[in-house]
């Protein structure tokens, strides 16, 4: 399964543009939110997610999505089911996926070491160990990090890639127009 953890305060285009295209894909992601089902991103959106943290079981999740924003970040990297989540996919070879600040959470628990990653300008200090790129968004193995709000959509499109395959990823990208 695929999971995308949704904290208060998230960047709602970072979490929904990926949702969408991943689920366009044919991938069943259930969306988790950190405190609750009904969580409120940065800017006042409010989302209902599939489950709520509290209701999070499986120990062998196929891959965890983390969209960026503030407070979103913090309250993902200070969530215990979180952390559990990401050691989990790392356990299992799973698949991880962070944009705009949220690649602090992966660098802080030393997962982006030796790994190309980028994150949003003035996060590179938690990168710890990664070798930062100068791509907008990046995948290295089994793991893509990007930039911010402004590539959410391409960054989606890479997570499919990552999944499905080149081809997948490329007819998607063709049928909501997106390149």
């Amino acid at each position: 399964m695929i999971y995308m953890f949704l904290a208060p305060g998230f960047e709602e285009v970072e979490a929904l543009t990926p949702l969408d295209l991943l689920r366009r894909a044919g991938l069943e992601v259930t969306t988790v939110g950190i405190g609750g089902e009904l969580i409120t991103g940065a800017h006042g959106i409010t989302v209902q997610a599939d489950i709520a943290d509290s209701m999070f079981r499986d120990d062998k999740p196929e891959m965890v999505i983390l969209p960026g924003g503030m407070p979103g970040t913090r309250n993902l990297d200070a969530s215990p089911v979180v952390d559990a989540a990401l050691k989990a996919v790392v356990a299992n070879d799973g698949y991880l996926a962070a944009i705009c600040a949220a690649p602090m959470v992966l660098g802080k628990r030393g997962l982006l070491k030796g790994k190309r990653a980028i994150c949003y300008p003035g996060f590179e200090k938690f990168l710890d160990g990664a070798r930062l790129s100068n791509r907008h968004v990046i995948r290295d193995g089994n793991i893509v990090t990007a930039a911010g709000m402004g590539v959410a959509l391409q960054f989606g499109l890479e997570i499919v890639a990552m999944i499905c395959g080149d081809v997948a990823a490329a007819n998607l990208s063709a049928s909501v127009i997106a390149g």
